[in-house]
């Protein structure tokens, strides 16, 4: 699935929490409607981002996993104070 982000955040070799700590930040400075894509590599972030989606008004569009490299597409809801 391809998706046509309007910002990236590459978290390789970070470790968890911080891939969401700074896909939050990256939010925070978006506007609503506007999707991000992550990539991290550390597999912790597979439940943060789900998680995080789940308990804030963004939408994780997609994920995927593949040889260790994890992506995220999350799209950033109106004002959230999570973000």
């Amino acid at each position: 699935m391809s998706h046509a982000p309007d910002h990236r955040l590459d978290a390789s070799g970070l470790s968890c929490p911080l891939p969401l700590l700074k896909a939050k930040q990256v939010l925070a400075g978006m506007q609503p409607g506007e999707l991000l894509e992550v990539v991290a590599t550390d597999a912790g972030s597979w439940q943060d981002f789900a998680s995080f989606a789940a308990h804030s008004r963004h939408t994780l569009v997609d994920r995927t996993a593949e040889a260790g490299s994890y992506r995220y597409w999350l799209r950033k809801m109106g004002k959230d104070s999570e973000a």
